[in-house]
C-alpha cells in the first residue's frame, strides 16, 4: 500500500533506525560469539537471544504500522528495475527480520537450550529436541547472517544512490529529521 504522504510515520520511522541499530548489534554481537571461547561468549550468547526476540517483536510492530499506515510512493520517474529492487529488497528485510529469530529460536528449541528473556523469563520451545534439526537450523541462522549483512550493504548502497546520485527524495523518506520543507499529511 502506497499512500500520498512524502515521509513514513513517526512511528514507522522510530521503529526503522531503532531496529537498524538493534540489528546491526545484533549481527556483530554474532560474529563475535562465534570467533570467541573466552567467557565474554556467555555474556554475547545472554544479550543475543533477548535481543533478537526483541527484534521479532519489533519487526511485528513494523509490519503491523506498514500495513496500516503504507508506505509514500516511489518517484514516477523511477526505473523500472529500480522500483522491482526496492520492493523485493522490503520483502527480503521482511523475511530475514522474522525468519532470522525464528530460525534462532527454533535452533535453541532443538538443542533444548532455554530461551531465557530479562527477568528470567523463559520462551517455551517452539520445536521438539532434535539434534540433526539443531544442526540445520544452526546452519541456516549462520549464513543468513551473512546474507543480512548482504542485504544491508545493499539498501545502504541503494539509499546512497538515491541521496547523492539521482536525489529523488527517497533517503528523506526515512530520514529521523526532515531534511526538506517537505509537507506530511497523516
Amino acid at each position: 500500500m502506497t499512500t500520498t504522504r512524502t515521509r513514513f510515520t513517526a512511528p514507522q520511522r522510530f521503529l526503522h533506525w531503532l531496529m537498524a541499530i538493534c540489528i546491526l548489534s545484533m549481527l556483530f554481537i554474532g560474529v563475535g560469539m562465534v570467533s570467541t571461547i573466552t567467557t565474554k561468549y556467555l555474556t554475547l550468547v545472554q544479550i543475543h537471544k533477548p535481543l533478537g526476540i526483541a527484534i521479532l517483536v519489533l519487526v511485528l510492530i513494523r509490519l503491523t504500522l506498514r500495513l496500516i499506515y503504507g508506505a509514500p510512493a516511489l518517484p514516477a520517474d523511477l526505473p523500472e528495475p529500480l522500483k522491482l529492487a526496492a520492493i523485493s529488497s522490503q520483502y527480503i528485510f521482511y523475511l530475514l527480520m522474522i525468519g532470522m529469530p525464528l530460525i534462532g529460536w527454533g535452533m535453541l528449541s532443538a538443542a533444548a537450550y532455554p530461551v531465557v528473556l530479562f527477568g528470567g523469563v523463559h520462551l517455551p520451545p517452539i520445536l521438539p529436541v532434535s539434534p540433526s534439526l539443531h544442526t540445520l537450523l544452526w546452519r541456516a541462522h549462520h549464513y543468513l547472517a551473512f546474507a543480512f549483512f548482504a542485504v544491508i550493504l545493499a539498501h545502504v548502497a541503494g539509499i546512497l544512490f538515491h541521496k547523492l546520485v539521482r536525489n529523488d527524495g527517497i533517503f528523506e523518506t526515512m530520514a529521523p529529521v526532515s531534511t526538506h520543507n517537505q509537507s506530511e499529511s497523516k
